[in-house]
């Protein structure tokens, strides 16, 4: 018996659809640095973690803006007509989706950070803490020590 088939595959249109459904609602942390590092127009990163968080560090250019305070405070402090990409702290958290779900809501296309800041992290990208930027040590259980992308 095959466990990896157990269940059938879907039909490769059913799979297509399914996968470009998640890629239009979630990106990676390289694919987020790649346009932080270009510059990209109308692109927002927003921090959803509260205070202490933010504090702790955070991507460099990003919002703080935490989920609990989307609703009242984005008119302000988001462009309208912005494409927003939301992170939380990392895979065991949830508060991204949240905090995208409420972009939506507000009518911005939006788009996960998957990994969080915890894989931005992990793959040597500069963060932000109250005595400038820094950067740890590549993960290689996440990216080439070699290079800060994946290269997939």
């Amino acid at each position: 018996m095959t466990y990896t088939f157990a269940v059938p595959a879907a039909d490769p249109a059913t799979a297509a659809a399914h996968l470009l459904a998640r890629l239009s609602v979630e990106t990676d942390v390289s694919d987020v640095h790649a346009d932080l590092s270009a510059r990209t127009p109308g692109l927002v990163v927003v921090d959803s973690r509260g205070e202490a968080a933010w504090a702790q560090g955070h991507l460099p250019g990003a919002v703080h803006l935490p989920t609990a305070e989307i609703a009242t405070r984005a008119a302000g402090l988001i462009p309208a007509g912005s494409a927003v990409v939301t992170y939380c702290w990392g895979p065991g958290c949830n508060g991204a989706t949240r905090a995208a779900l409420e972009f939506a809501r507000l009518g911005h296309p939006v788009k996960e950070m998957l990994g969080g800041f915890e894989y931005w992290v992990r793959e040597g990208l500069p963060v932000v803490t109250g005595t400038g930027v820094t950067r740890r040590p590549v993960d290689d259980l996440t990216a080439p020590r070699s290079t800060i992308t994946c290269d997939c």
